[in-house]
């Protein structure tokens, strides 16, 4: 029995290490002729470090002007940064399925278990089911329908900023842009705002809870097999509370409510979005019964967060440039646009404004991580790069939106011009490589309600108020998953009836 005993230890020590030495060697071999540092051939553990840093978009552009357009960053994950490979990663059809990166992203609780949603869903077959019954309710057609709403909170913006004009006041304009973000989706999600403009605060602290549980799962992204041992782990999880949570309690709470007391008896042109996710699962047996709270969870995190993020990127730009803050103004004034707030239909196509609105996209997507996929089966060559199948594959937004072939070499800089004097090749170029709402089959179906939002916000502040930033350096960033601008503090000014005529 001993002898037995014996030799199985000497056995196991003897194999153990032998495998993983295999299996180190396999990995670092597999994509060996990738540059990239040399940590990263073995672990994820410097992804994990970037992350943690805040500043990950910085350090994976340094990343990519020392090692190219295709760079390994872990024993299994490649990075891109050429525009021009966004079409292949992210295909319009299906092909590159996303990777367990997603996954890592999804709040969780030993209750409820973990919620996708239609951005982190990985099987295609779900999210054909999830995605198909709900792409009216965000066509470009039916934008309009929303438009109620915008003019709802606008109207509530314009009496909170005429009392800080009239007091001539230094606030922090970026806090009450995200404000008013997040209570135009709750008005098109629930009927009601968050109450975040009325207050002039983020009430319950709902903005942060959503910004603290990403910042908490943004490391797990990068490391995914711990993330389902760890953070994920359903023992563990019952000694702790996390802000994924409180998320999933909001949310379900919200549809509760609504199952409870009913749509009521509302026009199709008064229904919100919540009233149209459940008259959809209602109607369709293959949805699935969680469908509602999903589809309702996307629009609490990414149609809020995400618009206000675009939002303060072109205020902040935008308010430090007097020059195209002058261009931009003139435009207004001269296309007699209704008043007390403009029509979509006034300012949609506008061109400065389009180019401005364009510009604050690339600059600071509100994801600023890798959007990562996986290579199929037979492997794909990217900027003359072969990767195997099985490889996982992304584009950092911030990185791939200041490409200097593409975008021009003064990509650090606010210059909506550069949307105006390229060819029409040019644009579509610029526009089909950049990934701040994704790309392909899988990018964001809100992008149109977003620009809306855009494009009545900003053209109805810039009318009637004088906003100006008197101090720049009080503006930072951080990286944590999601974009989050800090400081952008202003002062404003009601404009008289002479200048608003």
């Amino acid at each position: 029995m001993d002898f037995t005993i014996y030799n199985l230890a000497i056995l196991l020590a003897a194999v153990v290490p032998s495998v993983l030495l295999h299996r180190i060697v396999k990995s670092y071999t597999r994509l060996s002729h990738v540059p990239g540092p040399f940590f990263c051939h073995i672990t994820n553990l410097k992804r994990v470090y970037w992350v943690l840093t805040g500043q990950a978009h910085l350090h994976h552009q340094r990343l990519h002007s020392r090692h190219g357009p295709v760079v390994r960053t872990g024993p299994n994950s490649v990075f891109i940064s050429n525009p021009d490979d966004v079409p292949a990663v992210y295909p319009v059809r299906a092909g590159f399925p996303k990777a367990d990166f997603y996954k890592a992203l999804q709040p969780y609780s030993p209750n409820k278990g973990t919620l996708p949603s239609l951005f982190s869903i990985q099987d295609e077959a779900i999210y054909r089911t999830m995605k198909n019954p709900i792409v009216p309710v965000f066509a470009p057609a039916n934008v309009m329908k929303y438009e109620v709403f915008v003019d709802q909170m606008l109207q509530a913006m314009s009496a909170k900023f005429d009392i800080k004009a009239a007091g001539d006041e230094l606030f922090d304009l970026g806090e009450w842009l995200m404000y008013f973000a997040f209570d135009v989706m709750g008005l098109m999600t629930f009927s009601k705002t968050y109450g975040f403009v009325e207050s002039g605060n983020d009430v319950d602290g709902r903005h942060n809870t959503i910004f603290t549980y990403f910042k908490g799962a943004a490391p797990w992204t990068q490391i995914t097999w711990l993330d389902q041992w760890v953070n994920k782990n359903h023992f563990l999880m019952r000694f702790r509370k996390t802000p994924g949570m409180a998320i999933l309690g909001i949310v379900h709470k919200s549809v509760q409510e609504r199952l409870k007391h009913g749509k009521g008896s509302k026009s199709e042109d008064s229904k919100d979005m919540l009233d149209n996710y459940l008259t959809i699962q209602q109607n369709n047996s293959a949805v699935p019964d969680w469908a509602p709270q999903a589809w309702v969870y996307s629009n609490v995190v990414a149609g809020s967060d995400s618009v206000g993020t675009v939002m303060q990127t072109f205020a902040y730009n935008l308010l430090t440039d007097p020059r195209t803050t002058s261009a931009l103004i003139s435009e207004l004034r001269s296309a007699s646009l209704s008043k007390p707030f403009p029509k979509y239909s006034e300012v949609r196509n506008l061109p400065y404004l389009d180019a401005c609105v364009n510009e604050a996209v690339r600059m600071h997507p509100p994801f600023c991580l890798p959007l990562e996929r996986v290579v199929p089966e037979g492997g794909v060559t990217i900027s003359g790069v072969y990767l195997p199948g099985g490889t996982n594959v992304g584009g950092n937004g911030y990185v791939v939106n200041r490409n200097e072939e593409v975008f021009g070499s003064n990509v650090d800089e606010w210059r909506p011009e550069r949307w105006l004097e390229c060819s029409p090749e040019q644009k579509s170029r610029m526009s089909s490589g950049m990934l701040t709402f994704g790309a392909g089959r899988r990018s964001c179906m809100g992008k149109y309600i977003a620009v809306m939002e855009i494009k009545k916000l900003m053209p109805f502040l810039l009318l009637n108020y004088e906003m100006k930033i008197p101090d720049p350096k009080t503006h930072s960033v951080e990286c944590a998953w999601f974009f989050k601008h800090k400081g952008i503090l202003a002062q404003i000014r009601k404009r008289t009836e002479e200048e608003i005529e």
